[in-house]
This record gives structure tokens, C-alpha cells and sequence, in this order.
């Protein structure tokens, strides 16, 4: 511990815990515990602290920072979505903080506090499941912009940028239905989430319009994730009555399945059709092309930009809700040859 001036490091090592987590407690923020915040404000009162309030203004005056939070960094979809935000965000002047929270909420909290320290001007994030409207209050209160993408948070003061989840996954089992497949899948994603339930919701009804029952046992939720979607094959591989196809949650779940057809002997788009969501890179270039749900997440990303610096700029955070519009890219893997038409779903 440092023998001069006691600091916030000073109270976050003698009370284990963060430094933002302090700072959480200096500030009266509702985030922190009852049993943490007492933890925290015994240290204080022990090692001598005094709240420099007016420093604390001046450090949380607003600067040229924009902070972007997103719930899973190894997906490339967030990697494009982030350089979305950034050519607009830099071209305005701005400069961007990254964080990945790993889907943690104890980690979110503590990234959204660190760069409200370092005066952010506004904040884009794509919230960490389990995430509540209360949690955006403290930012909401500073009047400080927020844009929330991907997933929608009932109830949040805020604006949010969603694809429109339904209409895509709908299109996608149309799609699939068209070329004469009967037993097609849902595959990956976590249950317990709105996008989940969104694209999960157009499956079904798809499958009614085509005359399909719906039949649990066909869908198979796993992490989103290409791991997930090597799972997801294998699980639907073990059926009495198995698939001949899948819409799968998003690409990188996708990927996984072709990775779990090809270890079974099996060729994507020949043997079993595969349909993705969101169209990263990648899609285009793999092996069979992917057939995918176009979202755009570079797109998505500028048009958050555009949102949060508009709110910026005017000086009201009035919080604004849009649907983005998405399109089916039909490639090889559903098994359509070389067809790589692209059509609007929902305007």
C-alpha cells in the first residue's frame, strides 16, 4: 500500500476487490451489493480516504470517447459490428473503447464503470445475458447516450438497434421448405434469450404455413458458437427420425454444423442443408458458401453510430427503437448449386 496519499487502487487491494468497483461505491451506484458496498465503505473509513469530489467532476467531464460493450468478441459478427461503429465514430472525431464482457454481468458492470471514469460521451453495447433495465439507470440518470444492439432489454430507457430476428429465421424454413425438406432443425443458441425466442418464434411459424408439425426434438439449443454447432449435429444425428436440415442460430453455429457433417462423412448442401444468421465474412468464402440470413454487422454498427452520435449531439437522450430490415442470401450449402440471389424479407 502506497505511504502517502491513500487511493482508489489503495481501498480496492485492502477490500479485494476492483478498482471500478470503488468507484461504483464512491459514486452511490446501485450496482454494488449491500455486503460489498459495507466491505468497501469499512476499508474507507479504516485507511483515512477523502473523496476528492470536485476531481472526480472534472475526470467525469465528457470527452471525445464513444465505449462499445459487446457479449462475445470471438464471434466475428461483433468484430465487423465494432468496425461499423468505428469508421463512423472516427470520421466524427471520436475515439472507441472495446470491451468484451464474455457474457458476464459482474464484467459488464465493471467495463461500463470504467469508461463512464474516463468521461465516455455515449455507449453502444450488446448486453451480457441476464442483463435488466435497472442496469442502464446510473447511465440513463447521468444523461449519458446509450444504444443497445443485437439484444433488446424490455423496459430500458434506451435506444436499441435490433435485427428483425423473426422475419430472417422465417424465410430461412421457407426457404428450406421450397426445396423439399420436411424434417429441418433449429439449431444452437442459448434458450433463455430474447434473440432465442425471436428466431425461434419465425421457425415455427414457417413451419406451420408449410404444413409441418413442430416437434421438439428438433430443436437443439447449445452456446452460439462453432463448438455449439458441432454439438447441435450430433445431438440431432442421434434422432430415430433425424433432419435433412437446419436453420442454425447464427453462422458461427453454422460453421460448427458443417464441421460435424463432414466428421460423420457427410458433404453440407449434398448430403444435409445448412442456413446460417448474419452473413459475417466468412459466409461467402467457405466451403460450401454459406446460405445465410444477411443482418449486415457492419451496418448494423454504423447505424448505431449514427444513432448514439445524433443523441450526442442534440443533447437528449430520447430513446429510439428500430427493427433492422434482413435478407436471405441463398448459397451452396443449402444445397441450391450455385445461386447466390439475395432477397428482401422485410422492409
Amino acid at each position: 500500500m502506497s505511504k502517502g496519499r491513500v487511493t482508489v487502487i489503495d481501498i480496492a487491494h485492502a477490500a479485494g476487490v476492483s478498482k471500478s468497483t470503488v468507484s461504483l461505491v464512491l459514486q452511490g451506484s446501485s450496482l454494488v451489493n449491500e455486503t460489498t458496498r459495507a466491505k468497501v465503505n469499512a476499508v474507507i473509513r479504516e485507511l483515512g480516504y477523502v473523496y476528492n469530489r470536485g476531481a472526480a467532476n472534472l475526470r467525469q467531464a465528457k470527452s471525445k470517447i464513444v465505449g462499445i460493450v459487446v457479449n462475445d468478441l470471438t464471434n466475428s459478427f461483433f468484430a465487423e459490428l465494432a468496425v461499423g461503429v468505428d469508421m463512423v465514430v472516427q470520421s466524427a472525431g471520436y475515439v472507441q473503447f472495446l470491451s468484451n464482457t464474455g457474457e458476464s454481468i459482474d464484467r459488464q458492470r465493471e467495463v461500463v464503470a470504467s469508461m463512464r471514469e474516463h468521461g465516455i460521451s455515449g455507449l453502444i453495447v450488446s448486453p451480457a445475458r441476464g442483463t435488466e433495465a435497472a442496469d442502464f439507470k446510473s447511465l440513463t440518470n447521468a444523461g449519458i447516450p446509450v444504444v443497445i444492439v443485437v439484444r433488446n432489454i424490455p423496459g430500458a430507457k434506451v435506444s436499441s438497434l435490433v435485427s428483425d430476428n423473426f422475419a430472417g429465421a422465417s424465410a430461412a424454413v421457407e426457404h428450406l421448405a421450397g426445396l423439399g425438406h420436411r424434417r429441418i432443425a433449429f439449431m444452437g443458441g442459448f434458450a433463455n434469450t430474447a434473440v432465442f425466442a425471436e428466431r425461434l418464434g419465425g421457425y415455427r411459424e414457417a413451419l406451420a404455413k408449410a404444413g409441418m408439425a413442430f416437434d421438439d426434438d428438433l430443436v437443439v439449443a447449445t452456446a452460439p458458437s462453432r463448438a455449439g454447432g458441432v454439438e447441435a449435429v450430433g445431438r440431432a444425428m442421434l434422432l430415430a427420425h433425424k433432419p435433412t436440415a437446419a436453420v442454425c442460430f447464427n453462422d458461427a453455429v453454422a460453421f460448427g454444423v458443417c464441421d460435424g457433417l463432414r466428421a460423420r462423412r457427410m458433404e453440407p448442401g449434398v448430403d444435409f442443408a445448412v442456413v446460417g444468421f448474419d452473413d459475417v465474412i466468412e459466409a461467402e468464402s467457405a466451403v460450401p458458401a454459406l446460405t445465410t440470413v444477411s443482418v449486415d454487422p457492419q451496418g448494423m454498427g454504423r447505424r448505431a453510430a449514427q444513432l448514439l452520435l445524433k443523441q450526442i449531439n442534440s443533447g437528449k437522450v430520447e430513446a429510439e427503437a428500430i427493427v433492422s430490415a434482413v435478407r436471405l442470401v441463398v448459397r451452396q450449402s443449402c444445397g441450391a448449386g450455385l445461386d447466390t440471389t439475395a432477397r428482401r424479407v422485410v422492409s
